[in-house]
């Protein structure tokens, strides 16, 4: 049985590849893009299937009006996909009150405005799936990426604990979170700070790794449409999966790290419970 998908920041990059991979396969997909030119080639190559819609996630009152727009004309939902973000380049005594502000709005906030959206239609069918595109930046912190790291941090947060509130439902809760892919993250749809001599090195350090990738370590966002499919049909979806390998393996070793230093100072830990122990 084919699914109605819903599906935010479509026009490039992982949401261009969702959305293809969904209706290569006969699936409807509600499409929406800042710039709805963007999904021109979607529209003409799969017809009715697809929806383009113009939403700025920021805008709420606008994606309450896109999420009843697509039920009004597939008549239900059952993949939400909140995928509109982009990335917030430069050390965290650069970036300004402002842009943190904007990151905070896309990366969580436009995942929440659509995610308040689509909860009642989901409800009321009594089932459904949202996946919520974070990344491994939503586990691990790196340096030039506070902001960006904040808005991941905050939304992996807010899901885990959307999923506790609505698993009663039958409803179902994904963070897909990829490593590095070729796509433009951090090309023009990136916000970069005014830089700071001081961070000069640290820069060029990034800069260099970002050049040299070790191998295998970019993934390749066809693949990644693909493996949505898989996610999207699977019973008993995960709360969390890694998109890519980078991520499986890197996260085994901070989270190592984070137990041992843990358990290394659990002596302050139980000192700082006082006497009632």
């Amino acid at each position: 049985m084919s699914k109605v998908w819903f599906i935010t920041g479509a026009g490039r990059g992982f949401g261009f590849e969702f959305a293809k991979s969904a209706l290569e396969r006969g699936d409807k997909v509600a499409a929406t893009a800042r710039d709805t030119a963007a999904l021109d080639g979607l529209l003409s190559a799969h017809g009715d299937a697809v929806l383009p819609l113009r939403l700025d996630v920021t805008d709420r009152a606008a994606a309450f009006a896109a999420v009843k727009a697509a039920h009004k004309e597939f008549g239900r939902l059952d993949v939400v996909v909140n995928n509109a973000g982009y990335g917030l380049f430069g050390a965290v005594e650069e970036i300004t009150d402002s842009q943190l502000r904007d990151q905070l709005e896309v990366n969580l906030l436009g995942v929440l405005h659509v995610t308040q959206a689509v909860l009642p239609i989901l409800r009321e069918q009594g089932a459904g799936h949202i996946i919520q595109i974070s990344t491994i930046g939503g586990v691990a912190a790196f340096p030039s990426l506070g902001g960006y790291h904040a808005s991941k941090w905050a939304l992996e947060g807010l899901t885990e604990s959307l999923a506790q509130e609505i698993a009663g439902f039958g409803i179902k809760v994904t963070l897909v979170e990829p490593g590095g892919y070729a796509t433009d993250w951090g090309g023009s749809s990136a916000t970069h700070a005014v830089p700071q001599p001081q961070y000069d090195g640290l820069r060029a350090a990034m800069a260099e790794q970002r050049r040299n990738p070790a191998p295998g370590s970019i993934g390749d966002p066809v693949a990644a449409g693909q493996a949505i499919l898989k996610l999207a049909d699977a019973e008993q979806p995960p709360l969390r999966v890694f998109f890519g390998s980078f991520p499986t393996q890197i996260a085994p070793h901070i989270y190592q790290q984070r137990l041992q230093t843990w358990e290394q100072w659990k002596w302050l830990s139980d000192e700082a419970n006082g006497a009632q122990q």
